[in-house]
């Protein structure tokens, strides 16, 4: 059947079409036989509106097509915009006053029974629904969130082109380069034994333009990472790419807080600051555990290493004199059950990586109540007090003692558990903030070298050479919105003899520097001007947003954690022809004894 076309949307009708004759289109959403009349909700994108079949006004031919109709049937209908009764009318619904009195009807298309109903999704497993996505997306939340991510990338590409940006593509069949994640590779046919390999961002061709004198790039950009996967984690995802010449810090901070500010106010008509908080790397991780913070509630780590230099705690005493860190949580004002308590040190054992947790709460009269009580000294509450501001005998210390990154990090993650678990987050907030001066480099034991904690091209900053390689500060920042990170940059090395500094540094010698990335260094060479830039992870940035509880939530047609899309099958096998057109010969993986 083909279908008649619509006048107007389903959603969209109101009483101002009162005794209109109108054509609409769409999916049955849900059917009830009233004892001869027929009503059907009928849907498409834009929301629902009410068909009313009675055999008064429908003949006996469209009565009997009525029947038949089951949830997803696709349908087409003439009738006329009447109002409902006034004990009928649906508040909640945007057509709820109104209903279509149905004259003709057309099936355009049956439904089988589905695999899952539409409204019980949420309940289902992923996979089954992933498997059927197109079911799926036809969830009304699903489709706001489509529409939400089309929303955003619409704005954040007019807010561009008001700062006179370019949106220039950059090549999907690239070059495979060291210093990243596992490529994609793609065999090339006219090139036998040869590979492109998928960009795991437009990064060295962003540098390029500005090498070609564009000065202002962005791109909505596909990027391919083949690496472990995990909740939000996608092997491709789309990311917001955006370059500057001659520019720094300032100038890139500023023009992300005009283009979110922007952004907020247009899709979501929410107003945030315009300008972010800025904090070093070090202060985030000395407060909270990570370089991420969740910085909606204030439940800060305190140093208190010192506290235990001469204590009778043998084993606290050993790890500030071996040169430890020692941290606590100071938890304001909750009885914690001892129960409670002996659940968090499991967790942070198991959960959290650390070799232990202490906790130490305090009696009506202030003195220590704890595992190692007797080992502490009486005033113990008043020599705590000059290290952790504002502790009180109501409090709780939560200690972790032990190598600082990695005592830290689990305090930093016990952290975020408190705040969920005792409901200290304020989730009304959308709280944004720059992290700056990162690492440079970061020290691999195994393969005794040094890689680079954003990407080889990062600027150190300056005297970077007068110090320990563990000591090099880099010229890059973070974007983080409510203890996830948006998105990160780095003004960037435009010399050539810099560059080359830096690859050594890495472990990259200069012929495989060379042949890696013999296109770059002849460009810095060549007059490439100082630059600078970002990149927002737009699925992550879009979950947030919308408060969607996976990223997968908001791509059309994300994969699994195992990589795999249930309603393509792929990966797949392919056969061997097209495997010999591509000079490779594929083996079976050897089977596992």
């Amino acid at each position: 059947m083909t279908a008649t076309l619509r006048s107007h949307h389903c959603g969209t009708l109101t009483t101002t079409a009162l005794n209109q004759t109108v054509t609409l289109n769409g999916w049955v959403n849900r059917r009830r036989d009233h004892g001869g009349i027929i009503f059907i909700d009928l849907r498409d994108r834009s929301g629902l509106v009410q068909l009313v079949f009675d055999p008064l006004t429908c003949d006996e031919a469209t009565m009997e097509h009525a029947h038949k109709l089951r949830s997803e049937y696709v349908i087409s209908v003439t009738g006329k915009v009447a109002a409902r009764d006034e004990a009928m009318v649906n508040p909640k619904l945007a057509t709820g006053e109104i209903e279509i009195e149905v004259s003709a009807l057309t099936i355009l298309n049956s439904a089988k029974a589905l695999p899952f109903q539409l409204d019980e999704a949420d309940n289902v497993d992923e996979e089954l629904r992933l498997t059927y996505r197109y079911l799926d997306l036809r969830r009304e939340k699903m489709g706001t969130f489509l529409k939400l991510r089309h929303d955003v990338i619409f704005a954040l590409r007019q807010a561009l082109h008001e700062e006179a940006f370019y949106e220039v593509e950059t090549p999907i069949l690239s070059k495979s380069t060291p210093e990243g994640a596992r490529d994609f590779l793609v065999p090339c046919r006219l090139q036998p034994g040869e590979f492109y390999a998928l960009p795991q961002s437009p990064q060295v061709y962003k540098q390029l333009l500005m090498a070609s004198g564009v000065e202002k790039y962005f791109q909505v950009a596909r990027c391919f990472r083949d690496e472990d996967l995990r909740a939000n984690r996608q092997p491709e995802f789309t990311q917001l790419d955006i370059e500057m010449s001659f520019t720094d810090e300032e100038q890139i901070f500023g023009l992300m807080e005009r283009v979110l500010c922007k952004v907020f106010k247009n899709v979501f008509n929410t107003t945030i600051p315009t300008s972010f908080d800025r904090y070093t790397y070090k202060e985030v991780f000395d407060s909270y555990g990570n370089d991420k913070p969740d910085m909606r509630f204030d439940l800060k780590i305190n140093t208190i290493t010192p506290l235990f230099a001469d204590s009778s705690l043998s084993f606290l005493k050993a790890v500030a004199e071996k040169g430890g860190s020692i941290g606590a949580l100071c938890v304001k004002d909750h009885a914690f059950s001892r129960a409670e308590l002996e659940k968090l040190v499991s967790m942070t054992i198991k959960d959290f990586g650390a070799k232990g947790l202490l906790y130490i709460r305090f009696n009506e009269d202030g003195t220590p109540n704890s595992p190692v009580a007797k080992f502490l000294p009486a005033d113990f509450l008043a020599q705590a007090q000059a290290h952790i501001p504002g502790l009180t005998a109501k409090d709780t210390l939560l200690i972790v003692a032990g190598d600082y990154n990695d005592s830290w990090t689990s305090l930093g993650r016990l952290r975020l558990h408190l705040g969920a678990q005792l409901g200290l987050i304020d989730t009304t907030q959308t709280k944004l903030c720059w992290v700056t001066k990162f690492p440079l480099l970061e020290y691999d034991a195994e393969e005794g070298r040094y890689y680079a904690v954003h990407h080889p091209f990062t600027r150190p900053e300056e005297g970077w050479e007068d110090k320990d390689p563990k000591e090099m500060t880099a010229r890059a920042y973070d974007l983080v919105m409510n203890g996830d990170e948006l998105g990160g940059g780095s003004i960037r090395i435009h010399e050539g003899a810099l560059q080359e500094k830096v690859f050594g540094l890495l472990g990259i010698e200069k012929e495989k520097a060379r042949e890696s990335f013999g296109f770059l260094l002849d460009a810095l060479e060549l007059g490439c001007p100082p630059m600078g830039g970002i990149a927002l992870g737009l699925d992550r940035m879009i979950a947030l947003m919308t408060g969607a509880p996976s990223i997968r939530e908001v791509i059309a047609f994300p994969k699994t954690q195992k990589g795999i899309c249930p309603l393509m099958q792929t990966p797949t096998a392919v056969d061997n022809e097209q495997l010999k057109e591509v000079f490779i010969a594929s083996r079976p993986p050897k089977k596992l004894v």
